[in-house]
């Protein structure tokens, strides 16, 4: 290859690594992709292959006015190798993008290896590389050896481990009739939602969580124990029937403006992004199946007909705090040509990573001709991730999905409501058709 080509490093062979990988070398870069599997095992994978899928084979819905479907029509159309490939061994999942774990994992595997621009070296990188543009993409099991060197280059306290995330739920879905905006004593304003529970819903409620299921956790997850200021919401509940009540429901504090008393018990809702087009459920960390928390969770007054736009989770899970560390174009704050993407950036799932690895590659490979990075529109669900996770507050950060509640939202009728998604989706589009062909 002649001595002028630009140059980068992938480091991490998954759903991120590999994309980022594809783009970067269809862009006429030289890359070397390191990937540890199988000089080096995980405790999840089962295979050496690259972009080997571990908890599910679903993608997730293809539906076109779904978030995730709008985010697989995105990457089609900046020729992602991840859907191309999954759209070559799907196999039958109603509405669902699903494909056979092990043909999926082969295709992708030979692209990269049989790319005349791509060079898979099987070795663990314990070291942040240095004289070229770096993607890193290990994901949630990024190895020992180099998470310690993120932390030595970031600093310390910005590289979690452990993921517990309450759901969050559509703004647009709550019942403002039976909830009140309140802080605690009236300080901070009128800054949370506040969902009051009588005796009998307490009870009601409480009697339910303890009795939902649970995901089952991996065996390496299960050797890292819960903290004990983070247990799961349903885990206080089992500890006896008040514990809620003086934990995260504890209504000291919070009058009923219809009432003038304090209620039973009060789940308080934050506002998760400034446009306040979604809240969190605040200290509603949960390992309930999703099934069980649209079930359970609806059961509080006010959220009825809720639309969750991410379920709770608790799993180990390697992520940056990407608001204090990353850049839109998932470049380090600290050094332009490291670039992190995946689930290591902030991102949660097999598509999210994917668009975090398609960016990321595509930056690396512009940065490596000597061209500035871009930055997607917001009004994409690309464009949105990256804008989220680089500007959420840092001090609660967790690592968010595609969802529609990310876009910048609609000034649409009340009439008109019904029709949001479709036409975020027929935005966000028409926004990256306009962005491409300013840009190729």
């Amino acid at each position: 290859m002649p001595e002028r080509m630009p140059k980068i490093l992938v480091v991490g062979g998954g759903l991120a690594g590999s994309e980022a990988a594809w783009q970067a070398a269809e862009k006429g870069c030289q890359v070397t992709l390191y990937e540890m599997r199988t000089a080096k095992r995980t405790p999840a994978h089962q295979t050496g292959g690259l972009a080997e899928l571990v908890c599910s084979n679903s993608l997730g819905s293809d539906l076109p006015e779904n978030a995730s479907g709008l985010l697989k029509a995105e990457l089609r159309a900046m020729g992602s190798l991840i859907l191309r490939v999954a759209d070559q061994v799907r196999v039958p999942a109603g509405a669902a993008l699903a494909v056979d774990r092990r043909l999926f994992s082969e295709a992708i595997t030979a692209a990269l290896e049989d790319h005349p621009k791509v060079r898979v070296i099987r070795r663990e990188v314990t070291e942040l590389p240095e004289g070229r543009p770096v993607v890193i993409a290990t994901g949630p099991l990024t190895s020992e050896g180099l998470a310690r060197a993120v932390v030595s280059f970031t600093g310390e306290e910005t590289l979690s481990f452990f993921d517990a995330a309450s759901p969050i739920i559509a703004a647009d879905s709550i019942d403002y009739d039976q909830v009140f905006a309140a802080s605690r004593y009236g300080k901070g304003g009128d800054d949370y939602l506040n969902c009051p529970l009588t005796e009998e819903e307490y009870e009601a409620f409480r009697a339910e969580l303890v009795r939902a299921s649970v995901h089952e956790r991996h065996q390496f997850e299960r050797e890292t124990p819960f903290f004990e200021g983070c247990l799961p919401i349903e885990e206080l509940a089992r500890r006896g029937p008040l514990t809620l009540a003086f934990g995260p429901l504890k209504p000291v504090g919070l009058a009923d403006p219809r009432t003038g008393r304090e209620p039973c018990a009060v789940v308080q809702l934050r506002r998760e992004n400034r446009e306040g087009t979604m809240y969190n459920l605040v200290g509603f960390q949960t390992s309930l199946k999703w099934s069980e928390q649209k079930r359970v969770f609806r059961m509080i007054p006010g959220l009825e007909k809720a639309e969750f736009l991410r379920y709770g989770i608790m799993h180990r899970n390697s992520f940056l705090n990407a608001p204090r560390l990353l850049k839109p174009t998932f470049q380090s704050r600290q050094r332009r040509d490291l670039f992190f993407a995946g689930q290591l950036a902030g991102v949660e799932g097999y598509l999210e990573s994917t668009a975090a690895g398609l960016a990321a590659g595509l930056n690396a490979a512009r940065l490596a001709a000597g061209r500035e990075p871009l930055v997607f529109p917001r009004e994409t669900m690309t464009g949105a991730l990256a804008y989220y996770i680089t500007s959420a507050d840092p001090c609660s950060f967790q690592p968010m999905n595609a969802n529609f509640g990310l876009l910048p939202p609609l000034d649409l009728p009340r009439r008109e409501k019904r029709q949001k998604k479709a036409r975020l989706a027929q935005r966000a589009r028409a926004a990256l058709a306009a962005f491409l062909a300013q840009e190729n």
